[in-house]
């Protein structure tokens, strides 16, 4: 299956097999989950070869669990594969300790550079830490999804630059905050491994500096960026008044895995929206 998606003459995305939130026919959240169902997730990454998505399904299948989404991801010329599926199961039927060591087969079996599962409800919340630059606006959205109940991590700390309205939301939920301003001369990351090495990743909400290759491979953990743009193309600083100064109709925000090269990490999500005419105004002005 071969699948070419173009948002402008400069924004191309290129698979082989990309399933964007796949929702199986009659199904749905609300229908299939019962009292004693619960929500559970599962990432794996591993050389592609045919026969994946059907032992991934079979593994929920077989312990009575229901694949409620299922992402799937190979970049073209790369013979590697992605997928993300999300599932229901009966924790009386499906252990935890078994859902374990069931993926852990699968893992071994096509010899997985990553597989990981999740269930929100059961595990430890992953403790993340969120860097941001001057403006709020990434943060702030971040954090109100995370006070909403919809973002299920601990926050350790907020690294940032100079002090805003925020730190009075941060003061009232006990988040510490560390002000930290940063130059291209002095990015001060010893100090930001200081505090974020008990973290199980991170995420820069519009953090507008470049993180060192050392800094990456000291940290050794998942990077996430929020970048206000669509991925590959209009990278960097202001990707909105690029993207409207080529012409491009369509803008949008691109989250994707941090690298040594800027904003060319795999891409996690995206999401596109066609912009009224004060959002023109804005992008072009402000």
């Amino acid at each position: 299956m071969s699948l070419l998606r173009r948002f402008s003459p400069q924004v191309q995305l290129f698979t082989k097999r990309s399933f964007k939130s796949l929702k199986f026919p009659g199904e749905s959240l609300n229908e299939i989950t019962s009292p004693s169902l619960i929500h559970g997730i599962h990432v794996f990454h591993c050389p592609d070869v045919v026969g994946i998505v059907a032992k991934l399904a079979e593994c929920i299948a077989s312990r009575g669990g229901n694949i409620l989404s299922a992402d799937v991801f190979v970049p073209e010329k790369k013979n590697v594969f992605y997928s993300r599926s999300e599932f229901v199961f009966d924790p009386a039927k499906w252990t935890r300790i078994q859902m374990d060591e069931d993926f852990l087969k699968l893992s071994k079996m096509f010899d997985a550079m990553r597989s990981v599962v999740r269930v929100p409800s059961l595990d430890p919340k992953y403790k993340i830490a969120v860097l941001a630059s001057n403006q709020d606006h990434c943060l702030v959205d971040l954090l109100h999804v995370w006070q909403d109940g919809k973002l299920p991590v601990q926050i350790t700390a907020i690294i940032r630059g100079p002090n805003t309205h925020v730190m009075r939301f941060l003061e009232r939920h006990r988040i510490p905050y560390h002000f930290l301003p940063t130059t291209i001369e002095d990015k001060r990351e010893e100090e930001i491994l200081n505090l974020v090495r008990d973290t199980d990743f991170l995420v820069l909400a519009r953090y507008m500096q470049v993180l060192s290759g050392n800094f990456l491979s000291s940290y050794g953990k998942d990077i996430i960026n929020i970048h206000h743009g669509l991925l590959p193309s209009f990278k960097g600083g202001n990707p909105s008044k690029q993207a409207f100064d080529y012409g491009v109709k369509l803008i949008g925000a691109t989250t994707h895995f941090v690298t040594e090269e800027l904003d060319t990490g795999p891409i996690i999500e995206q999401m596109v929206f066609v912009p009224m005419l004060g959002d023109a105004f804005n992008l072009y002005y402000n």
